[in-house]
């Protein structure tokens, strides 16, 4: 294992000089004349001068806006806090100014074999003949237009005319059980629906024409539905229907732009909603642009003419994030499939094939690597590869030192962590720092990110809570259906009033890195000492035979508690006293005596959201007695049939 004190990889001088920090640098020093050669200082600087920060995004990227503001912000504090009220943006024009006979603007890949690229000059007609088609159906600024569908370049077509319409996007993927989307959408009354009849996964295709019947019916606001189908289809669903090809019919040539202003909501995501009805999380246009345009040029450190892929559907947040690499003058390369089919390798393949500049995916398919014994350095040596960014759940040390053994040593790795709430992230990548494993590398620009202790002081070194202390754009500005913010404020600034807490219990290292110790409310709170999850889950990536686990401390009358661990085994393993004793003594060498659980208990399966995070609260909450349907709603879940077990063990 790699010593703490060890980078597993640093920028090279010209990685440096060439990155985009560096030239944001460069440009403070000459038109601000701001000295800032250091990623601290310039940090530090971003969050004592927030207004400034942002200001300064305005004009380092040339952002076009319509009409003027007085001030950056109202002053307010948060989650009431606006900005640059007074002038108005559009996405999607910030997107086309990118346009070029150069290079494609995306590339598509199937697990079928499909390959297509779209020229930006399809892109554009495409999207303006989509326009005009929802102009016809009666779309004006701030109508709904919702999505049902993979995430195939006719997603990303219709995003984007919806947004150059001035409407409000919001999509599920295919994986979504109907009751799932329905709890979504029936909260924001879209006008039109776009929905795809059939898509393919491992090597399966799925008919959703019957699905697609219940979701017009059970959607009242639904107006008209832009169906795409091989072929026209027979159907009975009661509002106008209208083909994707005749909708690209128009042959418009150019969109039209409709700047909104700044606060106006771009689209919306969705919460878990693994207990309750989701949450349906409204983000600003301005503030989402001037995110995307950041994060994906600094943290990301995305740049004109290079490929950018992230393995996602439309209904995780990161599918909404990858388009900023268009911002950034990128091409974007989709995939729809199964990340597993035929094997682990069709993505390192893809990688190869297309030689990927950056390669985005998830904590899971890392470890679904490492547990499978996959070794992409086989396949290729990825000369194109510069970053492989990972998020959705702690990337353990494990992971990060199986990317350096097993893909390409001197690759960029990016662990980042945000999510949902700001679809984008609060702590990433830093081109100009060393990679320490287990550690993500910084707090993003902009972002006044301490750890809080139970006592509400910030503290290095120390385990706290993850608090965010000053507004950044990107923040919702509103929950739909919250007119009061009263779920809002519920959400994140109850704990530490006025100060957003995020949910995540972190440590501030020495290196200024931050280590994600797991879901705060998921934290094994043992006899008054706290636990981090992923702790539990790094220890166990090292026990030969154990596949996955997952922990829970559930506390019992009389100050007592029982803390089982659930495991997950290989193939033709059994869980005897052997393999438990080395679970033990691992959790034990490697962390504390405190880490060691009551019981382990073998399990056929581990309750995964859609989303690619473990279902440990509802788990805790059934095995605690709480009614099934109460603890969790079994639609968003990837695999429900995996808390039989759990509900078969409660008392």
């Amino acid at each position: 294992m790699t010593s703490p004190d060890s980078p597993l990889w640093t920028p090279s001088e010209q990685f440096v000089e060439q990155s985009n920090m560096r030239q944001y640098m460069k440009w403070l020093a000459q038109t601000k004349r701001l000295a800032v050669d250091d990623y601290r200082v310039l940090w530090q600087w971003s969050v004592d001068h927030t207004e400034e920060f942002w200001e300064s995004l305005l004009s380092y990227f040339s952002v076009d806006f319509s009409g003027d503001y007085e001030t950056v912000t109202n002053g307010m504090p948060m989650p009431d806090t606006r900005w640059f009220e007074g002038i108005a943006v559009s996405y999607a024009e910030h997107v086309f100014r990118n346009k070029t006979h150069l290079r494609p603007a995306i590339i598509f890949r199937s697990e079928s074999g499909t390959r297509e690229e779209i020229s930006w000059q399809e892109l554009t007609e495409s999207v303006a003949s989509l326009q005009h088609q929802f102009r016809l159906l009666g779309i004006v600024e701030g109508d709904r237009i919702a999505a049902f569908m993979p995430g195939t370049p006719e997603a990303t077509i219709a995003f984007l005319a919806a947004n150059s319409v001035g409407a409000v996007w919001s999509s599920c993927s295919p994986d979504f059980g109907l009751a799932a989307v329905v709890e979504r959408f029936a909260q924001i009354q879209p006008k039109i629906l776009v929905a795809s009849v059939r898509h393919s996964y491992g090597s399966k295709t799925f008919d959703q024409s019957d699905t697609l019947d219940q979701l017009v019916s059970a959607l009242s606001s639904v107006q008209a539905l832009i169906l795409i189908a091989d072929e026209a289809i027979a159907n009975g669903i009661a509002v106008k229907t209208v083909y994707w090809k005749d909708a690209l019919k128009h042959k418009n040539t150019a969109p039209t732009f409709v700047r909104v202003p700044f606060n106006n909501p771009i689209w919306i995501l969705y919460s878990s909603g693994t207990t309750g009805i989701p949450k349906a999380i409204v983000h600003s246009t301005g503030g989402i642009l001037l995110e995307h345009l950041k994060y994906c040029a600094f943290h990301n450190n995305f740049r004109q003419g290079e490929k950018c892929f992230w393995f996602t559907t439309t209904g995780w947040m990161m599918w909404n994030y990858i388009h900023g690499s268009l911002l950034a003058g990128c091409i974007l390369v989709l995939y729809d499939g199964s990340p597993a089919h035929p094997d682990l390798n069709v993505l390192w393949k893809m990688a190869a094939e297309e030689r990927l500049q950056h390669f985005g995916t998830s904590a899971s398919f890392i470890l679904s690597n490492i547990n499978n014994e996959i070794i992409p350095a086989q396949i290729s040596s990825f000369g194109a590869l510069k970053s492989i960014s990972v998020t959705g759940s702690t990337l353990p040390v494990e992971g990060f030192e199986w990317v350096y053994r097993n893909v390409k040593k001197d690759v960029w790795l990016v662990s980042m962590s945000g999510g949902t709430d700001v679809c984008s992230a609060f702590i990433g990548g830093n081109p100009t720092g060393p990679v320490f494993a287990g550690e993500i590398q910084c707090r993003a620009l902009g972002c006044s990110l301490e750890a809080y202790n139970e006592a509400g002081h910030a503290v290095i070194g120390d385990v706290g809570e993850m608090v965010i202390t000053k507004a950044m754009p990107s923040m919702p500005v509103f929950f739909w259906n919250d007119e009061y913010k009263q779920r809002y404020r519920a959400s994140y600034f109850e704990m530490f009033p006025g100060l957003w807490r995020h949910g995540d219990w972190i440590k501030i290292s020495e290196n200024d890195g931050i280590i994600v110790l797991g879901r705060s409310d998921a934290t094994l709170n043992r006899g008054g000492i706290r636990i981090g999850t992923s702790e539990v889950y790094n220890a166990l990536n090292s026990v030969t035979g154990v596949k996955d686990g997952l922990i829970v401390c559930i506390e019992q009358s009389g100050g007592k508690f029982w803390m089982p661990l659930f495991v997950v085994l290989q193939d033709g393993v059994q869980l005897n006293d052997e393999l438990t004793r080395t679970i033990n003594n691992t959790l034990r060498r490697m962390y504390s005596p405190r880490h060691v659980p009551d019981e382990v208990i073998a399990v056929p399966d581990i309750p995964y959201t859609l989303s690619g995070k473990k279902s440990e609260m509802p788990v805790k909450k059934i095995l605690l007695g709480m009614e099934p349907s109460k603890a969790v709603n079994a639609g968003v879940l990837r695999n429900p049939e995996a808390l039989k077990f759990f509900i078969d063990l409660a008392p």
